[in-house]
């Protein structure tokens, strides 16, 4: 690559980054307003949990311990909720630079986009609606007579936020397949030689993230088989297409 397509890629990225940043910090503000809304979603799947204890005439209070803490947990709520729906355009922004700097066309940047959102937003929605409530029904599970839980409202949104975004970016597997496959670090081959392993490491995984009862294992773990063949029929494509550019290179060659 020479100099001045050096020069022009760098000054791509420099507007990219500013698009990028300029509706991340928009969005921000916006989400900041709408940032009481955003907590009672996040909220819901708590009040579920505290409706179960038999703790008549108690409703369920976020509290903050510092002055500050609950203003700070909002900011970071409102940038958390920017960047999620700020996503599509940070991704196509992104790829779309990788892409030209490898000479492809650019359509490949929003298919690939598209799809990883959508695996991302699935990812959420699993985490939102099946593993969170089981989650926080096992926590809230210790609670007792003299023991009531109260949830400070940093530690809660950080609990619940970071507990989605992990589960978004696992939904990433076949994605990373892909991309593996592409550059030629895996083959469709390998990983259904080594699917049991792979099984093996999706049970530890799921019971690691999860409470400890076989139903939210399972619950977490179905859905990781299902990534991990999804993933091999994803590095099965790259490496299809591979195989038949190296054909059409000797066949020219």
């Amino acid at each position: 690559m020479d100099r001045d397509k050096i020069i022009l890629l760098f000054e791509e990225l420099r507007v990219r980054l500013m698009i990028i940043a300029g509706a991340v910090f928009l969005f921000a503000i916006i989400s900041f307003t709408f940032s009481d809304l955003i907590r009672e979603v996040l909220l819901m799947p708590a009040n579920m949990a505290y409706a179960g204890l038999d703790a008549e005439g108690l409703d369920l209070r976020l509290i903050f311990l510092t002055p500050s803490e609950a203003l700070l947990a909002n900011l970071r709520l409102s940038f958390i909720t920017s960047g999620i729906v700020t996503l599509p355009l940070i991704l196509y922004q992104l790829l779309a630079l990788a892409i030209t700097a490898t000479g492809k066309p650019k359509r490949s940047a929003f298919f690939l986009t598209v799809i990883m959102y959508l695996l991302f937003a699935i990812g959420l929605s699993f985490a939102y609606f099946v593993v969170l409530p089981f989650a926080l029904n096992f926590f809230v599970g210790f609670s007792g007579p003299d023991l009531l839980p109260s949830f400070s409202i940093a530690r809660y949104l950080s609990f619940t936020t970071s507990f989605m975004l992990s589960f978004g970016l696992v939904f990433q597997m076949p994605v990373l397949f892909w991309f593996l496959g592409s550059i030629g670090l895996l083959t469709p081959y390998f990983l259904r030689k080594n699917r049991k392993f792979a099984l093996l490491i999706i049970i530890i995984f799921a019971s690691i993230l999860t409470p400890p009862d076989i139903f939210s294992q399972v619950l977490m773990a179905i859905p990781l088989l299902l990534l991990y063949e999804l993933g091999i029929f994803m590095v099965y494509l790259s490496w299809r297409k591979k195989r038949r550019q190296e054909q059409s290179d000797l066949s020219a060659g």
